[in-house]
């Protein structure tokens, strides 16, 4: 009789993420995104390794993918495009296209689309929307804001942050928007940049 061992925290880490949604689903995944949004955090994980975590904002109207809705939608997502390239901080992007303006971090009356934009698409029913409404991880003048759900339906970050995240992921490359903490997908011999502060 063959015995086998217990799965590692690693792979027990991607069999949780494996189940977001509600529905099983097979994961062979190396490096993927995770996004929590009661941490308001997003954190590359590679073999459940914790890379990198950087502060995050949600949508202020809550989880879901209704058209009009301007929620966050929740699962399994993949990177579909990458717009921006060698833009400095602050550039201005408007429908995927720079526009020549900069904009400076926490400009008042100001809430543009800046810096970097990754477009999602879902590949779930509970998100089958978000390629049409535009979900994007993008920069966001109103750093000051960062770490609280305000935005309408996108996950913003930080200018220096998205730059950093952008040249990290690749198209395909899945995003999991979660309502699970980061912490659920490390291993606990993997604390590392948990206790960042942000």
């Amino acid at each position: 009789m063959m015995r086998t061992s217990p799965p590692s925290a690693a792979a027990a880490a991607l069999m949780i993420a494996a189940f977001i949604g509600g529905a099983a689903v097979a994961s062979t995944l190396t490096t993927e995104v995770i996004v929590s949004v009661p941490d308001q955090a997003l954190a590359v994980i590679d073999h459940g390794k914790l890379i990198a975590r950087y502060p995050i904002s949600t949508s202020k109207f809550g989880l879901g993918d209704g058209a009009g809705s301007y929620r966050t939608p929740l699962g399994i997502l993949f990177v579909s495009g990458k717009f921006g390239d060698h833009l400095p901080p602050g550039a201005v992007i408007k429908r995927r296209v720079a526009t020549g303006e900069l904009v400076d971090p926490n400009a008042p009356g100001r809430d543009a689309i800046v810096t970097r934009v990754i477009w999602l698409r879902g590949k779930e029913e509970q998100n089958r929307g978000a390629h049409e409404r535009c979900i994007y991880i993008h920069g966001t003048p109103e750093e000051r804001r960062i770490g609280k759900p305000v935005s309408f339906g996108c996950i913003r970050m930080r200018s220096k942050d998205v730059i950093a995240l952008y040249d990290r992921v690749h198209i395909g490359m899945h995003v999991t928007i979660t309502q699970m903490r980061i912490a659920d997908f490390i291993p606990p011999e993997e604390p590392s940049l948990l206790a960042r502060s942000d």
